[in-house]
């Protein structure tokens, strides 16, 4: 998405900060509601944007293999069995290979513009396999200082979803778990078709 430090600005020279504040919220209180439409079954997991790993280690213990996608290293906290760091970025992805059941992208997508987020769409769809998910939570309100962010709407994301193929499955909204002023978030779920059975 151009240069790598335009669209993760501010992110490496905060990261003890960063990492506090996405250690401080658990995966089950940020996914909660949506908690009902993770996968039960062990699978090939991706996730986008990973952070410090909170939700990979999370997902990994549950017994999915996750790759954990996440630009910048300092941000790493969590390691061990399951999950596979990846260092690469959106809207490419051009480390990533195989398919995934399970494609998770928290925070991520408003940092992309709309000519990057219809790159990316594309590529999650490629990457999903028959029958997979992808999960996305998607942040309004004010842009920190020196951050790259733009709006990003469920509406506008589920529509170029459909252009790839992936279907509307879940649309929510919900309040900022940190309670910072002025900041929500849009919480959709969209899948990819499942394989066709022939003969």
């Amino acid at each position: 998405m151009g240069e790598r430090s335009a669209s993760t600005a501010g992110y490496r020279e905060e990261a003890p900060l960063l990492v506090t504040q996405y250690e401080s919220v658990t995966f089950d209180q940020v996914h909660r509601e949506i908690l009902h439409l993770m996968p039960q079954q062990p699978m090939d997991v991706l996730e986008l944007g990973a952070g410090t790993g909170r939700d990979a280690a999370a997902l990994a213990a549950r017994g999915h293999r996750v790759t954990a996608v996440e630009p910048i290293v300092e941000l790493r906290v969590h390691e061990g069995p399951g999950i596979d760091w990846v260092v690469d970025e959106l809207p490419a992805l051009a480390r990533v290979t195989g398919r995934f059941g399970l494609v998770l992208a928290t925070a991520v997508w408003m940092h992309l513009d709309p000519a990057e987020r219809r790159t990316a769409t594309g590529r999650v769809a490629e990457l999903l396999a028959p029958g997979g998910r992808f999960v996305l939570h998607l942040r309004h309100g004010p842009v920190p200082q020196g951050r790259r962010m733009f709006e990003v709407t469920a509406a506008e994301t589920a529509e170029l979803g459909a252009e790839f193929g992936l279907t509307e499955v879940y649309r929510g909204e919900r309040a900022d778990k940190h309670g910072r002023s002025g900041v929500s978030w849009s919480q959709l779920v969209l899948d990819r078709a499942p394989a066709t059975v022939r003969g």
